[in-house]
């Protein structure tokens, strides 16, 4: 598979999850520019972290604009894989891909450490090399990254099980029911605060996040084969 990692302006995530993709799980991919306006030749795209636009107005919500973003929502539409990590979930919500809001976090101070979650649903094409109820080892670093729906929406996510990380041993940020990462009811978009592209190998502290990417690109290359 090849997979489009989007450089909007701040972003800094973008070589790791180069890196993830390329030498962790041994695919294919090449920086986009957020000025592009076709994904043509990619069969993924991915939305680094970072500080798209030094996030003004709110994280994500300029960059939701960028010309890529209608051929992000094609993609999403199209069932192709789409994943946001950090500022990239703040994107996809921003752009109506995801339900929900993310806020300041609770104590307002930008938080950089290593977090324990839990995997909630290991039967997505993102989760599948998982274990149900796993622990993994995950690094996080964000400001705005305390995740909120209403009631009505919260209920949705899990009538349907698009609850898919939740944060184990604490909730850094205060998120509600201490979600880390969701899915759309597609189960092709992904995003989530923690930073599997920063847990693929023990050189870094943990390899928990390799799985997510190799589920990903194992799960949607088998429904690429059967199209």
């Amino acid at each position: 598979m090849r997979f489009a990692v989007v450089q909007f302006p701040g972003s800094n995530c973008d070589v790791d999850l180069l890196h993830a993709i390329r030498d962790g799980a041994g695919e294919e991919a090449e920086y986009v520019s957020h000025t592009e306006t076709s994904l043509e030749g990619f069969d993924g795209v991915l939305l680094p972290g970072g500080f798209s636009y030094g996030d003004y107005l709110r994280s994500g919500a300029i960059s939701r604009f960028s010309n890529i973003m209608s051929e992000v929502q094609r993609f999403a539409e199209e069932g192709k894989p789409v994943f946001g990590t950090c500022n990239g979930f703040q994107i996809l919500v921003e752009a109506g891909l995801l339900p929900g809001a993310l806020q300041r976090n609770n104590q307002l101070h930008f938080i950089c450490k290593t977090v324990e979650l839990k995997v909630e649903n290991s039967e997505t094409n993102f989760t599948s090399l998982y274990e149900q109820g796993e622990k993994l080892t995950i690094p996080i670093a964000h400001g705005e990254g305390s995740y909120y729906c209403d009631p009505e929406t919260l209920q949705d996510l899990k009538d349907h099980n698009q609850i898919i990380f939740s944060y184990a041993s604490e909730n850094p940020n205060g998120s509600i029911e201490n979600i880390a990462g969701i899915v759309n009811k597609k189960g092709n978009v992904l995003g989530m605060m923690p930073h599997p592209e920063r847990a693929i190998e023990e050189l870094l502290g943990s390899e928990d996040g390799l799985r997510f990417f190799k589920s990903m690109i194992q799960n949607f290359a088998k429904e690429t084969a059967n199209v």
